[in-house]
């Protein structure tokens, strides 16, 4: 059973005339689980530790603009209205359900959306203030953000979600994979193959176009790509000024893969297997080219 939790007014309760207190969200998010702040905190921290971000720079800024910020009740009608019937509309695409949270919450700049077991049960947060930081309140974003974490969900439910991966390269092409599933999941549940809620001012039209291109060089990229140096997956990264272009590619590689494999079979298959399929399509990409 899907259950709906909004507790972004409990962490409201984290700021006094404007200001964000780290102990009161502290006090606050134990309504999440208590001893959760750990998981929160020591992302924060890893941040921190890259010297990349700084609290007062990075971080502080995006917190402190959640109370007053003119998408809140927006970001929180659209978290309502979308979730509303969502269960009763994966069970008849997929004849499958799911025991998971659906969580709006504030959180430390931790992700607009991530998945975690909490209390037994699967749960996907979704950050309030990376939301509106990203300007993502808005009705696709939400359904995108939404249904693409349920996507992980659900192969972490019926398939496998993680593995572990020593060798970087095959680390990289199942997170292309992974995130192919998520992307494809969502498209599912909207009834539409060509939807994407990163589609704004072309973006799509722009990935088509070049989707050979982002082929190859993610390929070349595999070799020496590291966390630190990919340029395909996540809000803080560009591929020739475009964000997101992992999650397009992905979706593309997985929907090769539908041709021949069902969805159902194809969210169980290996590491080996997914890393022998990406290189027969990467080859047979390249070979109609020539």
């Amino acid at each position: 059973m899907i259950r709906i939790r909004n507790l972004l007014g409990e962490g409201l309760q984290a700021f006094e005339n404007g200001q964000f207190s780290l102990e009161k969200w502290t006090a606050s998010i134990q309504l999440l689980q208590p001893g959760c702040e750990e998981m929160f905190l020591s992302d924060v921290k890893a941040c921190l530790d890259s010297g990349r971000y700084t609290w007062e720079k990075d971080f502080l800024p995006v917190l402190e603009a959640v109370p007053g910020h003119a998408g809140r009740m927006e970001l929180e009608e659209n978290f309502l209205a979308l979730t509303e019937g969502l269960e009763e509309k994966m069970l008849a695409r997929f004849g499958r359900g799911l025991d998971v949270d659906l969580v709006l919450y504030l959180g430390l700049c931790n992700g607009a959306g991530w998945v975690e077991e909490m209390d037994g049960r699967m749960a996907v947060l979704l950050g309030a203030e990376k939301i509106l930081e990203l300007g993502w309140q808005h009705r696709q974003d939400m359904l995108g953000l939404i249904y693409h974490e349920l996507g992980h969900v659900y192969q972490a439910r019926w398939g496998t979600l993680e593995r572990q991966i020593s060798a970087p390269e095959k680390q990289f092409v199942w997170q292309l994979f992974t995130e192919g599933v998520a992307m494809v999941f969502e498209q599912e549940l909207v009834g539409d193959d060509a939807f994407f809620h990163q589609d704004r001012e072309g973006w799509k039209e722009w990935c088509d176009a070049r989707f050979d291109c982002i082929l190859a060089d993610f390929c070349a990229d595999l070799p020496s790509m590291t966390k630190q140096n990919q340029r395909y997956f996540g809000d803080w990264v560009r591929y020739l000024g475009k964000g997101d272009v992992g999650y397009y590619l992905g979706a593309r590689f997985v929907r090769r893969l539908m041709e021949s494999t069902p969805f159902d079979r194809l969210i169980g298959l290996d590491e080996e297997e997914v890393y022998a399929l990406f290189l027969r399509f990467a080859k047979e990409r390249e070979e109609r080219k020539t």
